[in-house]
């Protein structure tokens, strides 16, 4: 699990019903069920089928921060690994039945759709069906069928309700009570991020100022945390696996190879002063790649990829800020994930970009 990202630590373990809380969010998860609450207040669960089932198929459930806010739901489906049932685009409709209750279609949002919404009458019932043992189904006109596990789902939702205040209030989904929800708390503020025009040239430092700071740069990390930094060989350091790379504001960007490992792998970002004494600061030892002014990290969760985590920092003028970091929920079938699930949203306002070689 060298250089994995919480999230996917997170989403692949799942050992025990313990939260995961940070200035960024909160992340849960019980059984088949994740939560999602990012710093805003929207909170989002997903569900899935049981393990031994082949048939992929995920629900989730989407709530806003705030007194009076309903809950919204959707299902999306995704075609057995085997190939041996219908594809998605004959699916649907799917005909919701709960404890052999038929509780109606639901159409898929387009034509080449494989998610629907439910209607409010159907979230609803689904709601209740998740806080007790139910038997919840989704079959297909061609008759295949798709379970959705409840187990961990009244955990799940209890934390939901938690994170939102609404614990004790009429509108909780699994701890109700008899008060309304005028003091539930309203939904915190979208952080906004002014990211300034960089110009994002290659710079080559004289040789040996470069070496000097190859080797303060090497010197900031052990080989647990870079096993695949590249190591100096000549006299003066080998600096030529390092990237330097204009900012604004007097500040260069410094990158290289970090990691490696079966499906994944991580490089290491540093900012440093354009002229020396350089005074490196570390950004984050997991990027996936740059481009004028943002930082980005994506890492599968399994080598079949129907799950990522991925995380943005954005530049500010003076350093990188996190802006944004998700999951795409548990690894259950699903090729690229089944939902984006944020734990960390923000708003980037950026200025007038610097014109790139070969942008068009």
């Amino acid at each position: 699990m060298q250089g994995m990202p919480g999230w996917i630590v997170l989403a692949l373990a799942l050992m025990s019903p313990q939260a995961l809380a940070a200035d960024t969010g909160i992340g849960f998860g019980h059984h088949d069920w994740l939560l999602a609450c990012d710093n805003t207040g929207t909170c989002r669960a997903a569900g899935y089928q049981p393990d031994s089932d082949t048939l992929p198929v995920s629900v989730l459930l989407t709530r806003r921060a705030g007194p009076e806010q309903p809950v919204t739901a959707e299902v999306q489906i995704a075609e057995a690994w085997d190939a041996s049932g219908e594809s998605t685009a004959q699916a649907f409709p799917l005909s919701l039945r709960i404890n052999g209750q038929d509780l109606g279609p639901v159409s898929a949002g387009s034509d080449d759709a494989v998610s629907g919404a439910l209607t409010p009458a159907q979230t609803s019932a689904l709601l209740e069906a998740l806080t007790r043992d139910s038997r919840i189904e989704w079959t297909s006109p061609g008759g295949e069928v798709y379970r959705l596990s409840d187990r961990g789902a009244a955990a799940v939702l209890l934390k939901m309700d938690e994170a939102q205040g609404r614990l004790g209030t009429r509108g909780a989904l699994v701890r109700r009570g008899p008060r309304d929800e005028s003091r539930v708390p309203p939904p915190r503020p979208l952080p906004v991020i002014h990211m300034p025009a960089t110009d994002d040239a290659d710079i080559a430092l004289p040789p040996r100022e470069m070496a000097a700071l190859a080797r303060e740069l090497r010197a900031q990390l052990d080989a647990d945390t870079c096993m695949d930094l590249p190591a100096g060989h000549d006299e003066n350091g080998d600096a030529s696996e390092f990237t330097v790379t204009g900012l604004s504001h007097g500040k260069l960007l410094v990158s290289t190879r970090c990691w490696l490992a079966a499906y994944n792998a991580g490089s290491v970002y540093w900012v440093i002063d354009a002229q020396p004494p350089h005074q490196p600061v570390l950004v984050t030892t997991n990027g996936s790649g740059y481009r004028r002014g943002q930082i980005d990290a994506g890492h599968k969760g399994r080598g079949l990829g129907d799950c990522w985590s991925s995380q943005t920092w954005t530049w500010n003028g003076s350093e990188f800020i996190a802006s944004h970091e998700q999951s795409t929920g548990l690894c259950k079938g699903f090729p690229g994930g089944a939902w984006p699930l944020p734990i960390l949203v923000s708003e980037v306002r950026a200025d007038a970009p610097v014109a790139l070689p070969g942008d068009r």
